[in-house]
């Protein structure tokens, strides 16, 4: 057995979003399946989907591999991302499609501290029975995947979908025909041996199960079934939607991704309890307690807002770290010839984790883009700061 080497598609989103990884159905390109959900998940989450080996974008299999593989390939593919968005072994949403789904089961099962939460679609614990997929893999490598056009327009969609959105099941079904024929075979071994029903009450991580109700691959129970079995699992069935949820009903199913793993809605209460924490954790408690104790009833309205507005709806964004917000900062406050914040902020890029030589560095850059005489003042500020933290 082999661990596949899959390709990451950005479907939609930014990087500074919560990573979302979408899986495949059998067949499909990830791009052609997940598309028009993904737009609508844009400004929520970074949606970044995979092919499987031979579908897609992906490259042909080396070999023969097992639904654990395909899942340690996912994992792979995640990690690389994380690394790119600068949080290292950091964690991710995911959803899948039939096999796309199994293997957010076994990501569960292999790896449950990477999943914040899953959403698994027209898939099951088991997915028909390995006769059945062996028998297709041996059609498929002796026919091609173009054989699987005319059995597959019948499965993969609900009563009237292909009349009534002809471009997108063209597109599905010429990705079908596309499919390497041996990436698609081994898929289907995969498949024959796919079986964690006696596992699922090991799974901890929340799960959002949803069926077709004209499925007939993976009826509605099948996905019964599968939430019976888990500990924090439920159920909805879409209607008039058959194999490929994501495809057939966009709108229905970013809404469930969006609500089952997405953040809950900050209220202005957390954001401001949040704010104040991040506002002492990065200026201090004498500095905050100075200024809470140091407001009248002309300035606490002024006070309270600094603490929600910017501590609370910039400083706790995941976009960026600490460090980053403070050379940023520090850098702006030099242009601008804030020279009291200035030296508030020197003593909290300390507290971020800025050295000396770095600060030192960033004055430097300051003297080319916004001044001499601006960065001459900064350095003289800065370095009574760090004088008092020496001293200290």
């Amino acid at each position: 057995m082999t661990v596949p080497d899959l390709t990451a598609t950005q479907l939609a989103g930014s990087p500074d979003l919560p990573l979302l990884i979408c899986g495949p159905s059998l067949g499909t390109s990830v791009t052609a399946l997940w598309g028009t959900t993904a737009a609508r998940l844009a400004r929520r989450f970074h949606v970044v989907g995979w092919d499987l080996p031979g579908h897609g974008s992906s490259a042909a299999a080396k070999g023969p591999f097992s639904m654990a593989d395909l899942a340690q390939g996912v994992l792979s593919l995640a990690e690389r991302l994380l690394d790119q968005r600068g949080e290292p072994g950091g964690s991710f949403g995911y959803a899948g499609d039939s096999v796309g789904g199994a293997v957010g089961l076994q990501l569960l099962l292999d790896a449950p501290e990477r999943v914040t939460g899953a959403v698994v679609l027209c898939s099951g614990a088991r997915i028909g029975t390995p006769e059945s997929w062996h028998e297709r893999a041996a059609t498929v490598r002796a026919s091609g995947t173009p054989v699987m056009v005319a059995p597959s327009s019948q499965r993969w969609f609900g009563p009237g979908f292909i009349e009534r959105e002809p471009a997108i099941s063209s597109v599905l079904l010429h990705s079908l025909q596309e499919t390497d024929k041996s990436g698609y075979a081994a898929t289907c071994e995969a498949l024959a041996a796919f079986d964690v029903r006696a596992r699922l009450g090991e799974i901890t991580t929340p799960v959002l199960a949803v069926a077709g109700d004209h499925d007939v691959a993976t009826p509605v129970p099948l996905l019964a079934d599968l939430v019976t079995g888990l500990l924090h699992g439920r159920l909805v069935v879409l209607p008039g939607v058959a194999h490929l949820a994501p495809a057939e009903a966009p709108a229905e199913v970013a809404a469930l991704i969006q609500d089952h793993l997405g953040p809950a809605p900050v209220t202005l209460a957390d954001r401001y309890d949040a704010g104040l924490a991040v506002r002492r954790e990065v200026l201090g408690d004498a500095h905050v307690d100075r200024a809470t104790s140091a407001a009248t009833d002309f300035t606490r309205d002024f006070q309270e807002f600094i603490t929600d507005y910017a501590w609370g709806g910039i400083w706790t964004r995941p976009g960026l770290d600490r460090r980053s917000r403070s050379l940023i900062t520090l850098t702006a406050l030099v242009a601008r010839g804030h020279h009291d914040e200035l030296a508030m902020h020197v003593r909290a890029a300390r507290t971020n984790g800025l050295t000396d030589d770095e600060i030192k560095e960033l004055l430097l850059q300051t003297a080319i883009y916004c001044g001499v005489p601006d960065a001459n003042t900064a350095f003289r500020i800065a370095q009574g700061v760090l004088a008092e933290g020496d001293e200290a």
